[in-house]
C-alpha cells in the first residue's frame, strides 16, 4: 500500500470511532493463511525495533555485583543476585512480573535467574531473551540496551491471527503508519511463502471494529 493512502486509511479510522476517555492503541491485525500452527516450525515468534516508541518501557535489571551499581542507575529496577531468594514466592514474583515490560538478566547468572524467574517469567512471554538482546554479559553496556529496548517489540503469530500495537491515538498518523509498515514487512519475510500466507491485513483502536487494509 501506499504510505499516503495508509495514512488516510488510519486518520479516517480516527476520525469515524467514538471518542473514549483514554488514549486508544492502535493494533495491526494480520490474518494468515497456508500453515498448520500445530507444528511448533510454523509458528513466528521474533523481536524487531519499530521506528517510533509507543511507550515508555519499565525495564528490571536481575543481576550480579559487576553489573548492580550500573543497573541501579541506568533501569527501572535492578534486583542483585543477593534478594532473588524472596522472589522464589510467587506472589511476589507475580507482582514484578505485572510491573515490568522487559527483565535483563546477567549472563553468568542465568542458571539462578532461570531457577527463581522462570516460573513466573516464562508464561507470561517475559523471561530474558537473547533474540531481544536482554542477557547481558558482566561487563555488558545497560544504557545502550536500555535505550534499544525503547523501541523493541515482540511479534508473534501462533494463531491464524496475528495481534501486534503499532501506536496511540495521539500520535502522529505518520509515525503509526511507519509503524505498521515495518512490522508488516519483518512479519511477510518471516512467513514461509511470504505474501502468499497473508490472507488479510486489518487495523483497529482498542475500542473500535477493525478496518482491512490493502497492502498490495
Amino acid at each position: 500500500m501506499d504510505k499516503q493512502k495508509l495514512i488516510k486509511a488510519l486518520e479516517d479510522l480516527k476520525q469515524n470511532s467514538q471518542k473514549r476517555n483514554f488514549n486508544q492503541t492502535y493494533e495491526l491485525i494480520v490474518n494468515v493463511q497456508g500453515l498448520d500452527f500445530k507444528k511448533t516450525e510454523n509458528q513466528v515468534d521474533f523481536f524487531m525495533n519499530i521506528p517510533h516508541k509507543i511507550k515508555q518501557k519499565k525495564i528490571c535489571a536481575l543481576v550480579g555485583p559487576e553489573l548492580y551499581e550500573d543497573a541501579k542507575k541506568i533501569c527501572d529496577r535492578a534486583i542483585s543476585q543477593e534478594d532473588f531468594e524472596k522472589y522464589k514466592d510467587k506472589k511476589v514474583s507475580k507482582k514484578l512480573a505485572r510491573e515490568f515490560d522487559f527483565f535483563l538478566a546477567q549472563a553468568n547468572i542465568m542458571s539462578g535467574i532461570a531457577s527463581t524467574f522462570g516460573k513466573v517469567l516464562g508464561p507470561k512471554g517475559k523471561m530474558p531473551n537473547p533474540k531481544s538482546g536482554c542477557i547481558v554479559p558482566p561487563k555488558g553496556n545497560l544504557k545502550v540496551i536500555y535505550e534499544k529496548l525503547q523501541t523493541t517489540i515482540r511479534v508473534s503469530a501462533k494463531t491464524p491471527v496475528m495481534h501486534c500495537p503499532i501506536g496511540k491515538e495521539d500520535f502522529p498518523t505518520e509515525k503509526v503508519a511507519d509503524n505498521l509498515l515495518a512490522v508488516y514487512d519483518s512479519l511477510v519475510h518471516h512467513l514461509p511463502n511470504e505474501k502468499n500466507n497473508i490472507k488479510g491485513v486489518y487495523v483497529k483502536l482498542t475500542m473500535s471494529k477493525p478496518v482491512k487494509l490493502d497492502l498490495a
